[in-house]
This record gives C-alpha cells, structure tokens and sequence, in this order.
C-alpha cells in the first residue's frame, strides 16, 4: 500500500514539527536581537545593520528556488530531503555561533554582516527547505497535511519563544548590553538548530530513505530555470502567493515596529514584556487545538479568509479606541491586560490564516503533477518563501518609511513624545495593516482547489498509475 496514503504515526509528526525549531530560533535572533547586538553592543551603524539584513534577505529569496529545485532533483537512497537534514545542519549551528561572537575587535565591518547573514539564511533554507517539503511526501491526505504543518508551527513558535525567554531571564538578565550574554545566546541556539534538526531527520528516516520512484534528469541552470517558471505559473499558486505577499507584507511592517508599538504607543514596562511570550505561546496552543477541526467544516480556503479579516479586526480595535479616546489609561495595568486580550485573539487568528496558506501549498503539488506528471515540492516551498522573503523586506522598508514619516525623534523616550507624532505614527500604519488584510482575503477567497477537487485529483491520478504503473510514478 502507498505510504503516503496510510495515517501517519505519532512518531512522525513529533519529528518533521521537530525540524522547525530551528527556523524558530534563527526567526528570533534576526527579527529581535541582532539589529541591537550590532548597534548598541558592537557599535555598527543602524542603518547598516538594516541595509545588511534586507540585503541578505533579498539574496535568500532568490536562491531558495534554486535550493527548491536541487531538493526536488537529489536521489540517493536516503530519499530527496534526507541527505540536506544531515549535512547542513552543523555548518549552519557553527555560523550561527560566529554570528553572535565576530572574530574582530570593535565594530565589525558591513561585509562581514552581510556575508555571515547570507551564509545562515542559505544554510537555513538547505534545512527548511527539504523539511517542509517533506510534508506532501509523507501523506496525501487533506486534513493530515493540516496536522503537519499545526505540528511545524507550534515547533517552531515554541523554538523561538523559549529562547527568547532565555535571552531575557537568564543571557541578558544583567541588560541588553552584556556581550556575553550574546555569546551565550549564541551557544545555546546554535545547540537547539543542530540537535533538533538532526533528531528530526533521524525521526523521519525509516519512512522516507528510499530511492525516489522515477529518477530526475541531472540538474542544469536552464532545466532548473525552467520548471521553477512553470511552477510559478501554475495558478493556484499564484492565487494563492498575492494573498500571502499582502498578508507578509504586513506581518514584516508589525514585526519591524514592534519596538515602537510596545515602547511608544502602549509605553510597556520590562513585566509586560516578560509576559508577552506567554501570551503568543497561549495562542499558537489554541490554533494547534482547534485548526484540524475548523479546516474539516469549513476547508482551508474559507478558514484562511475568514480569519484573515477577524486577525485584521481585532488587531486594529485597540488602535482605533486609542485614537478616539476611549481606551483606559496608557501604560496602566488595566491598558496592557486588555490589550493582550487583543494580542491573544488577533495572534489566535493569524496563526490560523498561515498554517491554512502553508497546507494550501501542499494541495498545488498534486494538481501540478495532474498536469505535468512530475512532483515539485521543494520549487513550490521554495517559491513560497520567496515570495514571504520578498513581501517581509517591503515590509521592513514600510516600517521604515512610517517611522520617518511620523516625525518621532531618534532619541524619543516612551511616555515622553507629543501626542500627534503618536497619532501619525498609529494612522499610517493602522492604514496599511487595512490595505494589506483586504488585499489578501480577496484572494486567498479565490484559491481554487477544495477539499472535493484534491480527493478527485488523487483519484484520478492513483487510477492512471494502476493503468500504467511505468509512466506514473506516484510517492512511495
């Protein structure tokens, strides 16, 4: 019987969910830690620091198809993803320890930034990558591919958070700016991607070491430029890739002024931000609970639209009653409880909407290989992200342009910046969070495959391999 029609075990699950701790840890040092490392720490310029990160961001995007497409042609007889969970892993957690202790006395130079920046984005995607790609590999089933994937994300949302809550209760309890702490920080993280990897891959062998059933023709940069094209050109990605530039487009913007948001507009103290991680935790725990359930009634499509725009409501009402007056004191208990009330369902939804649009990526394999006859996870993953890469820089330089525009000071201190710069500040980007939320639920509205048109599809491509089992090589 073909494996990837039999239910997963358990043990499966727990092992490719496994794997994404390590994107979660390298998400947390890029996106939290590493512009103040650099700046206030090493002593680089911001906005070198910034240039640096966008840039190897920008460069990540465009190779991850090629590392896609060099996935989907390995074949050796430990699968197609197997022989890259092993080998970059340990490169990877050595780069990452370099990141975090540069061997040079005062400020490193921008080029070294950008080059170990590339390097661990690279090493990042030749893990991930596969990873991910692993999940149409190892079952076809509709709601199986959901579980997946609420098994990746808890992973690497609790990766993440639990060493962000290291960093701030044990590396940097004596301040941001205790150097060793990074160094430490570093260890540790480079300790959770390498372990936690290969205790994946190892997790996942018995099931997917085998040769592939058809052998690829060997890689050539015309070949590999060229199923990467008809692979964007398939429809339903790109329905599905508009929906989501907007949604990280977004998400980048948020990420980028988190800062600002939590210090400036609702002026948190260091125990509100000790409780923060709890609260994104909690909510990526009620999206593991619930998701399965809600894609079942409704499908992924439905689910992912709908919670788009409640992700987008609820994130916005608190902006909205600050800017009418009616929201309780900034800054007071009363503020920061209800607004992580906000946080918790906002997060809850938004959640819900990505690991909807990840599974969603799983269900254009097979309609490309209902028209092709050839399997291209790792270009369409690959695709996906580089898209998500692409969207988060626009993102960043959003944030960016927002700041300026809003005229808040460089040297702002929180409680003390005029009511109007805050007032611009909370306009411009409540203005584009709307844009960007409408925007992507009008076309993950659109996605065209259903849970009836993949079933149809695997019926009819099972019954081609049984009428010629040599010309359809279906997943073993």
């Amino acid at each position: 019987m073909n494996k990837a029609a039999q239910p997963l075990p358990m043990r499966i699950k727990l092992a490719n969910g496994f794997g994404s701790v390590a994107f979660g840890v390298k998400d947390n040092g890029f996106s939290v830690f590493l512009l103040t490392f650099y700046n206030l720490v090493l002593g680089m310029e911001a906005w070198l620091v910034s240039v640096a990160l966008v840039t190897a961001l920008l460069v990540d995007a465009f190779v991850d198809p090629l590392l896609g497409n060099l996935s989907d042609r390995t074949y050796t007889r430990w699968g197609r993803r197997l022989p890259w969970l092993y080998i970059a892993p340990i490169p990877l957690g050595i780069a990452w320890y370099f990141l975090w202790s540069p061997p040079v006395d005062g400020p490193p130079s921008f080029w070294l930034l950008l080059g170990m920046a590339i390097l661990i984005r690279l090493l990042l995607s030749a893990c991930e990558v596969p990873s991910v790609a692993l999940v149409p590999e190892l079952t076809r089933d509709y709601d199986e591919r959901t579980t997946l994937f609420r098994y990746r994300y808890l992973f690497g949302w609790t990766g993440g958070l639990a060493i962000l809550f290291l960093a701030y209760n044990v590396f940097l309890r004596d301040g941001l700016l205790n150097r060793d702490g990074y160094v430490l920080y570093g260890v540790v993280g480079a300790a959770m991607i390498v372990i936690t990897t290969l205790v994946s891959a190892v997790g996942q062998h018995s099931r997917v070491a085998h040769y592939p059933d058809s052998r690829p023709p060997p890689f050539s940069w015309r070949g590999a430029f060229a199923e990467i094209k008809e692979a964007f050109a398939e429809r339903a990605f790109l329905i599905l890739s508009a929906g989501a530039v907007a949604a990280y487009v977004s998400q980048g913007m948020t990420f980028a002024l988190s800062n600002y948001l939590y210090y400036f507009v609702w002026e948190f103290d260091e125990s509100a931000l000790a409780i923060y991680p709890f609260i994104l935790f909690a909510s990526v725990v009620i999206v593991f609970l619930t998701l399965s359930g809600l894609h079942r009634r409704f499908g992924k499509a439905k689910v992912a639209t709908v919670t788009t725009m409640l992700s987008m409501a609820s994130w916005l009402t608190p902006y909205g009653l600050r800017l009418l007056g009616l929201w309780p004191e900034v800054g007071s208990d009363i503020s920061t409880a209800l607004l992580f009330a906000f946080v918790l369902v906002s997060n809850t939804f938004g959640v819900m909407v990505m690991v909807s649009a990840s599974s969603m990526v799983a269900e254009i394999v097979e309609a490309f290989e209902e028209k092709t006859g050839r399997r291209a996870e790792g270009s369409f993953y690959s695709g996906n992200w580089f898209m998500q890469k692409c969207a988060t820089g626009l993102g960043i330089l959003a944030a960016g342009l927002i700041v300026s525009l809003s005229g808040l000071p460089s040297n702002a201190q929180p409680g003390a910046v005029a009511a109007p710069i805050i007032d611009s500040l909370i306009v411009q980007y409540c203005l584009v969070v709307t844009i960007a939320g409408l925007i992507s639920a009008f076309w993950l509205a659109r996605f065209p495959i259903a849970r009836e048109d993949h079933e149809a599809r695997l019926a009819a491509l099972d019954s081609a391999a049984r009428a010629d089992p040599d010309a359809h090589a279906l997943m073993p």
